[in-house]
């Protein structure tokens, strides 16, 4: 019979601490009466870290490609139990004392976090940066973005079952790799919990393999490419909204605040902001539409909704009004010029006509283009609805 829970840990050349963590892990399916396997994911250890996992009945499953990523989920797919509780193998988590996460696997929760802030950070255990800003910063930013509600996203000792760990569909092969496991349970709808946990003092004598700004990064860069809402999205309304708002008011007079004026010279720049902003809402779209379709974000009902309530025809009616309305300004501004038989004219007056007929022609030719592109990206889409 396959084993109830399977402890995973990712190793390469943990031979100083993979003994004491294989021990205790024992020692808890024998204390709780638990059907339970050690596997060890081993990315390539030169140490005889293999050798002590197998004279101590572990499992050994070797992982070729490099990486966190890439050695949690070789062992964890070659894990037997009907849950999966994996952990580091440097001694800093206490796997003799895992009864919290599996009593919450029991429960029916698809993933569940250790919390190193609820259960305690022993002195040492972790760098200043790591528990001041780093996993702060980092954890809420994941809670911003994802209404994820745990208190500590890079805690490394965390359970699943293993139905759920296939309805992730996780595919980073970093560090990373622990904030995609959060980010797709949440977008797939997987129920998520945490569990106080203590963290304890690295047991090895060298350096962590955890790179502090280079694996900060990614696990940022990761947020932000699954939260296109708020790395485009957000910024583009901001952009457009205060963009145009700022422009009308221009165009109509010059802006003094505290004795400084604002004049045609802003409205260059406010205008710029309004298209910069319509680029961020196509970066927006064309992100959503590349993620969904190869399978990176789920599909949701408002992604569908988008095909139906956007269409080419929409888009070019807007934008051909828009380029209209550009061209209309421009031959306004031109007729102002004849008016004065071509001679030279005041530059805030002409430019408070000439600046909005150019953006909006900008505008228009954009919207056109982007209907265009949105609709042929939507052709698969309508493909399967027909189907």
């Amino acid at each position: 019979m396959n084993p109830e829970l399977s402890v995973v840990m990712p190793c390469l050349n943990e031979a100083e601490t993979l003994e004491i963590c294989i021990k205790k892990a024992h020692d808890f399916f024998e204390k709780h009466q638990v059907a339970g396997e050690v596997v060890i994911a081993d990315n390539g250890s030169t140490d005889g870290s293999q050798e002590i996992a197998k004279r101590l009945n572990a499992r050994v499953v070797p992982v070729a490609e490099k990486g966190y990523g890439n050695a949690l989920k070789g062992g964890i797919k070659a894990a037997k139990g009907t849950y999966i509780i994996m952990g580091d193998a440097d001694d800093s988590y206490d796997f003799s004392k895992l009864e919290l996460f599996l009593e919450k696997l029991r429960e029916g929760y698809d993933l569940v976090m250790g919390n190193r802030f609820k259960g305690g950070v022993k002195k040492g255990a972790m760098p200043f940066l790591h528990k001041y800003l780093g996993n702060p910063v980092l954890s809420f930013i994941g809670r911003l973005f994802f209404n994820i509600k745990i208190g500590d996203f890079h805690c490394g000792l965390r359970g699943f079952s293993k139905e759920a760990f296939y309805k992730m569909e996780v595919n980073t092969t970093g560090m990373e790799f622990a904030s995609e496991m959060i980010v797709k349970s949440k977008l797939n709808g997987l129920t998520i919990t945490e569990v106080p946990t203590i963290l304890h003092p690295d047991g090895r004598s060298r350096p962590p393999h955890l790179n502090t700004w280079r694996d900060g990064w990614r696990h940022l860069r990761f947020l932000l490419l699954y939260s296109p809402r708020w790395l485009f999205l957000y910024p583009a309304f901001l952009l457009i909204i205060v963009g145009t708002i700022v422009s009308a008011l221009l165009i109509v007079k010059p802006l003094q605040f505290n004795g400084i004026i604002f004049d045609v010279h802003t409205l260059l720049y406010t205008a710029s902001a309004v298209i910069i902003g319509f680029q961020f809402l196509m970066f927006y779209g064309l992100t959503k539409i590349f993620a969904v379709e190869n399978g990176l974000l789920p599909k949701s009902n408002r992604y569908t909704k988008l095909f139906k309530f956007f269409t080419l025809e929409k888009g070019l009616i807007v934008g051909f009004l828009t380029f209209a309305l550009g061209i209309y300004l421009s031959i306004s501004g031109f007729l102002d010029w004849k008016a004065t038989s071509f001679s030279d004219l005041k530059p805030a007056e002409t430019l408070r006509i000439i600046v909005p007929a150019v953006f909006t022609i900008m505008l228009g030719l954009q919207i056109i283009l982007f209907s265009f592109f949105f609709s042929i990206l939507g052709l698969k889409q309508h493909i399967k609805e027909d189907s």
